[in-house]
């Protein structure tokens, strides 16, 4: 008994409590401690969780790449800039529904990236008119969506299939405009 009682003078002398007060206002402290701690992010939090891998969807038109504008939760979230598009899914909160730039997701925004629109008719690959000026602002948004998003597919133009005597022939345009043709035979 001799040590707990050398203790609670020692308190007494220290504190100018009682050990009774002391002991609450301590354990006070302590639960008080942990309520703010559970406040805050913990270390953990801060570790990058590991992203999925992009899905490839190689060469699609740009009526296929409008289904992946965010309605659907399942797939991932993509623009395309210059024909080249990029999965842009890390990136939610900016191009998910609702999101500032949701309007871009699932087209060739291009125009409108050059242009620092807004406008649905700037929604195009379209870069016909375009000054120097404005090509230099696209080309700025290229470099960053290649910095900061993997390049999953390219936008083809949709193609034309006719049949005659010989075969299927295959029309397409490629991402330049030049007219390509492919003939499968039965």
């Amino acid at each position: 008994m001799g040590i707990y009682s050398t203790v609670m003078e020692a308190v007494t002398e220290a504190t100018g409590l009682s050990p009774t007060a002391f002991f609450t206002i301590l354990a006070m402290m302590v639960v008080v401690y942990k309520i703010v701690c559970g406040m805050f992010l913990g270390p953990e939090d801060f570790r990058q969780k590991p992203q999925k891998e992009p899905i490839q969807v190689g060469d699609i038109t740009e009526s296929e790449l409008r289904a992946y504008d965010g309605s659907d939760p399942k797939k991932p979230l993509l623009i395309a800039i210059k024909g080249q598009i990029y999965d842009v899914s890390s990136s939610k909160v900016f191009y998910g529904c609702g999101g500032a730039y949701s309007m871009f997701t699932g087209r060739d925004a291009s125009r409108a990236l050059a242009m620092l629109s807004f406008k649905p008719e700037d929604l195009t690959g379209n870069l016909e008119g375009l000054c120097a000026e404005e090509l230099s602002v696209l080309e700025d948004w290229e470099c960053k969506f290649l910095d900061k998003y993997p390049i999953v597919g390219r936008v083809v133009q949709p193609s034309n299939t006719s049949q005659n005597g010989d075969g299927l022939h295959i029309h397409h345009n490629d991402t330049n405009g030049h007219q390509q043709e492919q003939t499968k035979d039965d």
